[in-house]
């Protein structure tokens, strides 16, 4: 654990106000669900809850299988970061933080289908690996836009239609319909 320097007091309501600085760094937005751990030592440690992360093992056994089946990568993101991925070396990105660009896709529950160069394009993640083309499929959950699924490739000679959109919207689909279970 790092230190902050930033002290806090619990107001007469027990509550406790998160300083913007660290909202900020960690993406903690209004409204975001928050998981309280105690430590051994009398620490209470506050995470962010991902309700993808829950699911990073079926999703990893999910995008392995569409992956072998589309001969392309794939990968599933929550709305911070990149929980699974099949296809490619996975240190490429799991556990990368989403670029901004993507974020705003899953919050406006946008599906996209470019190329690079495409005014549509989306960097993935901030040292993003340029990719020759996407389709990218909101994950929605009882209304709510939680991640996205994500279709890549690297060969500049593909060309992404409907099969790949359709598999994209199955997926997106599917796991959003497991977090609702």
């Amino acid at each position: 654990m790092r230190p902050t320097g930033i002290v806090r007091r619990i107001d007469d309501l027990g509550r406790i106000v998160v300083p913007k600085e660290i909202r900020r760094v960690l993406r903690i937005r209004e409204g975001d669900p928050l998981e309280i751990f105690t430590g051994k030592d009398g620490e209470v440690i506050i995470k962010k809850y991902s309700p993808l992360g829950e699911l990073g093992t079926f999703a990893q056994q999910y995008v392995d299988s569409i992956s072998q089946i589309l001969g392309c990568p794939v990968c599933v993101t929550d709305r911070d970061q990149i929980i699974a991925v099949a296809g490619m070396p996975k240190k490429e990105l799991v556990g990368k933080s989403i670029h901004k660009d993507l974020e705003d896709v899953i919050n406006d529950r946008e599906a996209v289908i470019a190329r690079r160069g495409d005014t549509k394009y989306v960097n993935i993640t901030s040292d993003d690996t340029d990719y020759a083309g996407q389709v990218i499929q909101t994950i929605i959950c009882e209304g709510d836009a939680i991640g996205a699924v994500i279709v890549l490739s690297k060969d500049d000679k593909m060309r992404f239609g409907e099969t790949e959109q359709k598999t994209a919207i199955i997926a997106a689909n599917f796991l959003g319909k497991q977090m609702e279970n």
